[in-house]
């Protein structure tokens, strides 16, 4: 690790040397070059910005909308549990001995569990939508920002492959003239 960062301090030193006497021989022409790389450098920024930018008002409508689901919720479920709280004061207050006291409220607790289990369910799909969202936003950033832009290579010329030439079939005919020719 150590002869590593030797090595990268000697390449960045070595760097700095070579800038610097760039600048000694002509100043003029490193500063032209320099100022030329950081515009290039300015106007390549445009880009990711208004990236970002619009990356920042979608994360916030995802959020907003999560939020507000969660609002919408939250009333619900405050609303339900007032509501099944009335209720089984209601039933207490008519209930005639303390036996159907205790079987009324123990039947309402099916009721009541089912009820939080439901909202509990909602409230984690509300935050999965939102996260796959948050996900999708942050991808889209991540390909149009940080993801090296791959240049594609120019392609070879494909040339078609030569069928072989298959050896021409001689006829009985011309077999023999070759022979005849020969003796």
């Amino acid at each position: 690790m150590i002869v590593e960062m030797q090595e990268f301090m000697s390449e960045k030193s070595q760097a700095l040397v070579d800038q610097a006497q760039k600048f000694r021989k002509d100043p003029e022409l490193f500063i032209r070059k320099a100022l030329a790389g950081s515009a290039e450098s300015l106007k390549s920024l445009k880009s990711p910005i208004r990236v970002m930018a619009h990356s920042g008002v979608k994360f916030t409508v995802v959020s907003q909308t999560a939020v507000q689901n969660l609002i919408e919720l939250e009333s619900e479920v405050i609303t339900s549990a007032l509501t099944a709280a009335a209720k089984r004061c209601e039933r207490a207050a008519r209930s005639e001995d303390l036996v159907d006291l205790v079987l009324d409220q123990a039947e309402m607790f099916a009721t009541t569990r089912d009820r939080v289990v439901d909202e509990a369910t909602r409230a984690v799909e509300i935050f999965k939508v939102a996260g796959r969202d948050m996900r999708k936003v942050g991808t889209h950033v991540y390909e149009q920002v940080f993801q090296p832009v791959e240049e594609e290579l120019p392609k070879a010329a494909t040339t078609r492959a030569r069928k072989a030439k298959r050896p021409v079939r001689k006829t009985g005919r011309t077999v023999r003239k070759s022979v005849a020719s020969v003796h």
